[in-house]
């Protein structure tokens, strides 16, 4: 999903204050108002500017929407931390009341429903019981706690040779065992009902971890009411490597030949996994040839390695001197000649 950056919306900063908020988003919507404006954007930019003002004008939707942080930019793909979609936290009937401007949860005004944004940040405070709840005799049964954490992480194909250890930071939402979620007084989660939990761990990387695979530490999630503790799970995924590329258990890259070496043919130094080794470049050798360096690229399950594959890129000289010049004349001669 896409994050929304209901300040720019707004066009406020993230430090402006409820008068300014309010007349912030009365302009804008007698601006984009559809039955008044003539832009063709006008009906989104509606929803966006009452959306926006739905969350920046209640102070806990406010509140649990600047613990994301700033650093988030407008359309930015979008995860939620784990332990969101655990937070239910019934704010009371009262609450549902503070749904000032939607008349309900799948339609704003008549101009369409919540962006899926919204709907993942603040569902569970219009998951309100009906009435009759309140009248139960029976004691209902407690919810099943969702105690085990799924983060991503990213690792170096540097990191998949031997017993490498990270540092993992590890964050994720929790609810406030110090108050029941309302009021300003509580020091842990001004009365939010959550606060953010943030540790960091060492993990050794096994070797040769295959992407999508997933690394389980076991206790390492979160804690439930009665000392119970779920467990980490941390879904690997290989950074983007600057010359590396990766065809299973093989590892290729360019090895870069200046055209007359090629010709002639050289000695080539190829970086690889295991270290630089030498590579001999036959005379004539042609751009995209494949030369495979075996044992040289990732672990394999059983024991051994894939192999590296070099391929060969003839480069030619970007800004070539007079003298370079002069000789490449002479050769194109010489090919118009043959």
């Amino acid at each position: 999903m896409k994050y929304k950056d209901y300040y720019k919306i707004l066009g406020i900063s993230r430090t402006a204050e409820e008068k300014e908020i309010k007349t912030a988003f009365r302009k804008l919507a007698r601006k984009y108002h559809p039955d008044v404006s003539k832009e063709s954007n006008a009906a989104e930019k509606f929803k966006d500017i009452n959306e926006a003002y739905e969350v920046l004008s209640d102070p806990q939707k406010r509140q649990r929407y600047d613990a994301l942080g700033s650093s988030w930019k407008e359309g930015a793909d979008f995860t939620p931390p784990p332990g969101y979609e655990n937070i239910n936290i019934n704010f009371g009937r009262g609450d549902f009341g503070n749904f000032r401007t939607f008349h309900n949860f799948d339609d704003i005004g008549g101009f369409g429903g919540f962006s899926d944004f919204f709907e993942t940040m603040f569902a569970d405070f219009f998951q309100q019981p009906p009435p009759s709840a309140t009248r139960r005799t029976t004691r209902p049964a407690e919810p099943v706690e969702k105690l085990d954490i799924t983060q991503d992480l990213l690792i170096d194909l540097e990191d998949l040779m031997g017993k490498a250890t990270k540092a993992v930071k590890v964050s994720y939402m929790e609810k406030c065992r110090e108050c029941p979620g309302r009021g300003s007084y509580c020091y842990q989660c001004g009365g939010s009902g959550f606060k953010m939990e943030t540790r960091t761990l060492n993990v050794k990387i096994p070797t040769g971890v295959k992407e999508g695979a997933k690394i389980r530490l076991s206790g390492e999630g979160k804690a439930g009411n009665y000392g119970k503790k779920g467990d980490l799970y941390l879904a690997v995924k290989y950074n983007k490597h600057p010359y590396y590329r990766l065809e299973d258990l093989n590892v290729v890259s360019d090895a870069e030949v200046p055209a007359p070496k090629a010709v002639l043919g050289t000695v080539a130094e190829v970086k690889t996994l295991h270290g630089v080794v030498k590579v001999t470049i036959p005379p004539g050798t042609q751009s995209g040839k494949s030369l495979r360096l075996k044992g040289l690229g990732l672990p394999k399950k059983g024991g051994g390695f894939g192999d590296h594959i070099a391929k060969v890129k003839i480069t030619i000289p970007e800004s070539p001197t007079a003298e370079e010049k002069e000789l490449y004349k002479r050769l194109a001669q010489i090919a118009d000649v043959g």
